[in-house]
């Protein structure tokens, strides 16, 4: 939340230095065992952006919904915190502001909010740059239908997001696209083409 008024000095860093007082503690004993702990990262949460932890067993599950509320970069995210990503909700989202409402939504409930969660393709989230980014990332975590939508009834919303989480998963090319010599590495060949 926006600070009005102020808070008091020191405030923030007692608190983030309370939540390490009662997580650190839990997270290194998942470090001796090499497990992964999944943070949502969501507004309002004690982890909700890319500065608010550091723990190597702190990892993501990455739900593009809630950048599109905060008004955060989700594609650039991957690009920064792909090796931290371990689950995927694939979740849609819209931001709609107008000159009486932004991010803080003005109290309205879900279907006047400016920014609403919407059944997958019906909101504002770029799925096909995010399966394209984790896949050339290789993720290999799961993507997960995390539906809510202020319109649409669930049901609907659980017929259409199973197919569309389908149609959207890339199945990884064998060779490159323009591999269709197939001559192999042949350090003779290659010198006898540079002229060598």
């Amino acid at each position: 939340m926006y600070p009005w008024p102020q808070r008091p000095p020191g405030l923030v860093e007692t608190g983030f230095k309370e939540l390490a007082a009662r997580w650190l503690p839990i997270l290194n004993e998942f470090d001796k065992y090499g497990v992964d702990l999944c943070y949502e990262i969501h507004p309002g949460e004690d982890l909700h952006d890319g500065i608010t932890y550091k723990h190597p067993r702190a990892c993501i599950l990455y739900d593009p919904s809630h950048f599109v509320l905060q008004c955060l970069d989700y594609l650039e995210y991957i690009d920064i915190y792909h090796e931290r990503i371990r689950m995927f909700h694939v979740k849609d989202a819209e931001f709609n502001p107008t000159g009486r409402q932004g991010v803080y939504g003005g109290y309205q409930g879900w279907v006047d909010r400016a920014g609403r969660f919407r059944s997958l393709g019906d909101g504002q989230v770029d799925f096909k740059s995010i399966f394209s980014k984790l896949t050339a990332y290789d993720f290999k975590g799961w993507a997960v239908l995390e539906w809510e939508c202020c319109l649409k009834h669930p049901e609907e919303g659980a017929k259409e997001g199973a197919p569309f989480i389908k149609e959207h998963i890339i199945r990884v090319t064998d060779k490159a696209f323009d591999d269709f010599a197939g001559t192999g590495k042949d350090e003779k060949f290659n010198r006898t083409v540079l002229g060598l």
